[in-house]
């Protein structure tokens, strides 16, 4: 596969935003899967370039494979910025069994920024500290961390939260301007190289909303009832590899706003929960009981094709949901009261640096491997739409999209051995291994012998 140099040479030119693969909805799918390597007729002349998304591109999915280099030289975007050995560290003393730190910075993140609406609202009730969510992330004087932004509004400032993910400046819709992205690689041991990864960002934060909501409350404001955080994180299902640092990243939260003095004179309660995927009923079970609960903010889920199956039950019981890993663009526009909220960016922002990362890697032809849910159908035709505005014919362009619970991927696989691209890419989830392990079996995929 083609390294590229172009895309490593590029230079961060915003404050950058954070996450590691993440996603959108998608159902279970997939076995463990051993790389092909070599062999294959047709496509297998010629070096195929292989690129992954959030969904896929992580160490996950190289523990699918048992043969050396099966994912060697693929390459892939990814919401991503440094979080720094400080923040990890953080997150380790909550859970010392950490391996990945996939979201968990933007799950602190929205319970940051959902405790100092409450704090500026001087209210724990969802539709009364909602209107104040964007505001927390653009205007006002920067801080970095709840004490500090705690502080100006007990001043009676207007506080900037410059969060461990990135500036954030939310847009009207309740979601990043603009974010920083990794271009990761694969290397020879399937496992990625971290000396290869770069970062690009998309979008512009120029794009952010300037309502900051209602007047603050009296400084000093205090409440006789605690704000409750909900979790809806994936602790099953085939994105159960997001779940730990996500809930260390929320216990995380939780644990420095109280150390900080709470919110509103009250300690801030965690109640957690599983979502499942989008092949259960795990996520609607789950959110029934958090709202019996009285929870007042619902972080998650974790896949944009979960969320779309309790968002309404959410939003129609006046409580703020708030994911930190959502990509899909549906939600952008989605009749959500007011109260949908999240720290991960649309795929939108990522379409633009994935369709980078191929056409300065020189790739003409492009065939494009998409989970058929919200997420993967999004950044598909999203993609599609930025390849064609850098130059490529729609006929260059091959897509097509997959049941990740079907038996085997024989027919798609052959679609794209038929094509035979200049790249091929693959938007999905766990399934990905055994879509990968076939590719290589035909000689289009990563592996190589």
């Amino acid at each position: 596969m083609r390294t590229g140099t172009t895309a490593r040479s590029i230079a961060v030119t915003g404050a950058a935003l954070l996450a590691l693969t993440a996603c959108g909805g998608g159902d279970e799918g997939g076995t463990s899967a051993e790389g092909g390597g070599g062999g294959g007729d047709g496509g297998g002349e010629k070096q195929v370039n292989v690129y992954g998304t959030d969904g896929n591109m992580g160490n996950a999915l190289g523990e699918s494979f048992t043969t050396e280099g099966a994912l060697a030289g693929m390459r892939g975007t990814t919401p991503l910025t440094d979080l720094g050995t400080e923040f990890q560290e953080r997150l380790l003393a909550v859970d010392p069994n950490l391996q990945d730190f996939n979201y968990s910075a933007e799950t602190y993140d929205a319970i940051i920024i959902s405790a100092l609406a409450s704090q500026l609202a001087g209210s724990t009730v969802p539709t009364e500290f909602a209107p104040y969510i964007n505001g927390v992330t653009f205007g006002g004087e920067a801080c970095d961390s709840f004490s500090s932004c705690s502080e100006i509004i007990s001043g009676g400032g207007n506080p900037d939260y410059d969060g461990v993910s990135g500036p954030l400046s939310f847009t009207e819709p309740g979601e990043p301007a603009q974010a920083s992205f990794g271009i990761l690689e694969f290397g020879a041991d399937n496992a990625l190289d971290e000396g290869q990864t770069t970062f690009e960002i998309s979008g512009d934060e120029g794009n952010a909303a300037t309502d900051e909501g209602p007047a603050p409350a009296a400084p000093g404001t205090t409440s006789t009832d605690p704000l409750v955080i909900g979790t809806l994180l994936p602790l099953t299902g085939n994105l159960a590899f997001l779940g730990p640092p996500e809930v260390a990243g929320a216990r995380l939260a939780v644990q420095e706003i109280n150390e900080a003095g709470g919110v509103l004179g009250q300690e801030v309660q965690l109640v957690e929960g599983d979502s499942g995927d989008a092949s259960t009923d795990t996520a609607s079970q789950t959110v029934d009981r958090l709202l019996q609960q009285n929870v007042d903010v619902i972080v998650g889920a974790a896949s944009s094709g979960v969320s779309l199956t309790v968002i309404d039950a959410i939003t129609r019981a006046g409580v703020v949901q708030f994911s930190p890993a959502n990509t899909s663009d549906q939600f952008t526009t989605y009749n959500d009261n007011g109260l949908y909220f999240r720290t991960a960016p649309p795929d939108t922002l990522q379409a633009r640096a994935l369709s980078d990362l191929i056409i300065n890697d020189g790739n003409n032809t492009v065939g494009i491997m998409a989970l058929n849910d919200p997420y993967g159908t999004g950044l598909m035709e999203n993609t599609v739409a930025n390849l064609e505005a850098a130059g490529l014919s729609a006929d260059s362009i091959e897509t097509l999209t997959y049941d990740p619970q079907a038996a085997n991927f024989d027919a798609e696989v052959q679609q794209m051995v038929e094509f035979n691209p200049d790249a091929i890419v693959v938007i999905g989830f766990e399934e990905s291994a055994r879509i990968i392990e076939a590719l290589n079996a035909e000689g289009i995929g990563p592996a190589r012998s």
